[in-house]
């Protein structure tokens, strides 16, 4: 057990003490940060996706899934602010090689980042090719070269970048983009009574009759399609992980030693401004879930279309121009806005991420490396990575002679299944017993938390593991399986060279 310690910590911001509930919104900066992450992929495309082909039967399942990954945040973030302490370091203690667990995230990461970044970079290329007329192009491989040539030009601008940046780019996206759905729902009449019964009972999956127009949709079992929602819808454990640590960006609670146990104690206090923050974040998110989700029941589904293939954005754009015709440049603009901001925080979560596991495996005496070059290191291994990943996926698009080549969204799906879903379950599971190894009784969290936190871990890692073994059974759960074995032997290998 850490033992207490008093300090004096960061003063509170007069907006924390305000009951003005206005002025709680100048605390909202990280949760920003976390819901553009997932309005670009989560909703422009896979809430509407959702709604296309399932109506509004799924709408209690985003509830859920969002109310367990705000738990993940809220507890993870918590411990952050009373300690000081990243998640990587705590697993630090982990039975086994010192390190071995956040050794198996950093593994999956140099893959997984890639992948993302190379979906974003697609999904804004869909846009961009048929905005231009160029999609017939190259075998109707075109958006995949300006996937690139975007990916040049955000790469160029995350160089220039840093948190305060990121911060202020998507608070102004997620803003507007707040509006303008909120308008756009009104204005779509959905079915109302549909929507909330489709948000308070439970109702099955089932892909409709039509859905045999579309073989890329009705080859995946419908669990792996919900599941991959699952992964996008409100972010990616890594993004969890990137979020404590923008705690440290913006100096919340405690900066290192645990908090004493006296309830008015200000870092105490700092959890306010994460109830806000938080809390403003997903409500964000399912707002633009339910919005999406509505839009793509009211007019996709009738026209059995579903956003996929190079039709990822071009198809939400019927959400606007049958009823106000001139509001269409205007979707344009915000979709490429809300996909922009989202390639570039997705490439912004890396350095933070990288940054908390070499201060995890630092130990005294070794020389630190610098924060610069860390961030180096991460933005050019996820941007080059996803230069690659677009660059391959056009490559086999143009000479493999596939009559249906991999999409992005069957890119995407083997990385989600892990980011999205399993790795939230290990989170909030070691979650549990971080809480409960670090933190006095008087500071751990109270029991409805720590009930929501377990029945999260439960869900997530079910539904992970239900993903991988209906994606490709035996091979996803068996490469895996592989990769934990792989950390526990680098882990081991580092520790016999740091003793020698």
């Amino acid at each position: 057990m850490t033992a207490i310690a008093e300090r004096e910590a960061t003063p509170l911001p007069p907006a924390l003490c305000s009951r003005n509930p206005f002025a709680w919104l100048t605390i909202f900066g990280p949760g920003a940060v976390i819901a553009s992450l997932t309005i670009g992929a989560g909703e422009l495309i896979f809430s509407s996706r959702a709604g296309a082909l399932f109506a509004y039967r799924l709408i209690w399942f985003f509830v859920l899934v969002l109310l367990l990954k705000w738990v993940l945040v809220f507890a993870t973030a918590r411990h952050m602010i009373l300690t000081g302490a990243h998640p990587f370091q705590r697993w630090m203690d982990l039975p086994g090689p010192r390190g071995w667990f956040p050794m198996v995230f950093l593994l999956l990461a140099l893959v997984a980042f890639p992948i993302w970044v190379g979906f974003h970079a697609g999904t804004l290329g869909t846009l961009l090719s048929w905005l231009t007329g160029t999609g017939h192009w190259f075998r109707n491989g075109a958006h995949l070269l300006w996937g690139m040539a975007m990916l040049a030009v955000v790469m160029a601008m995350v160089a220039a970048g840093g948190y305060a940046t990121l911060e202020r780019i998507q608070l102004a996206i997620v803003a507007a983009m707040l509006v303008c759905v909120v308008v756009s729902l009104i204005l779509l009449k959905p079915d109302w009574f549909a929507l909330l019964k489709g948000m308070f009972l439970p109702q099955a999956a089932q892909y409709p009759s039509w859905v045999g127009l579309h073989p890329e949709v009705a080859a995946r079992p419908v669990w792996v399609e919900t599941i991959t929602y699952v992964g996008v819808l409100g972010g990616s454990g890594y993004d969890y992980l990137a979020y404590a640590s923008y705690l440290r960006s913006k100096q919340w609670g405690n900066a290192g030693s645990v908090a004493p146990a006296n309830p008015e104690h200000l870092d105490r206090r700092w959890l306010r401004a994460l109830w806000i923050d938080s809390i403003l974040s997903f409500v964000a998110v399912l707002i633009f879930a339910i919005v999406f989700v509505a839009a793509g029941a009211k007019v996709l589904g009738p026209q059995q279309q579903v956003p996929g293939g190079t039709n990822l954005l071009t198809l939400q754009a019927a959400f606007v121009s049958p009823l106000y015709p001139w509001l269409q440049p205007l979707y344009f603009v915000g979709a490429f806005l809300a996909i922009f901001g989202t390639l570039y925080g997705t490439i912004e979560v890396a350095p933070p991420v990288l940054r908390e596991f070499i201060d995890a495996f630092q130990t005294p005496g070794r020389v630190s490396v610098p924060a610069s070059r860390l961030r180096s290191w991460a933005v050019w291994w996820v941007g080059i990575g996803g230069f690659v990943v677009v660059a391959w996926s056009f490559g086999y698009h143009l000479f493999s002679g596939a009559a249906n080549p991999p999409g992005l969204i069957k890119m995407l799906t083997p990385a989600n299944l892990f980011t999205g879903v399993l790795a939230c379950g290990f989170i909030c599971a070691l979650s549990l017993w971080t809480d409960k190894h670090f933190l006095p009784r008087t500071l751990q969290m109270p029991w409805p938390l720590r009930v929501l936190l377990a029945l999260a871990a439960l869900a997530f890692l079910a539904l992970g593991i239900k993903g991988y073994w209906d994606h490709s059974g035996w091979i996803a759960l068996g490469t895996f399986v592989a990769t934990l074995a792989l950390g526990w032997i680098v882990a081991a290998v580092l520790r016999k060279v740091d003793a020698s």
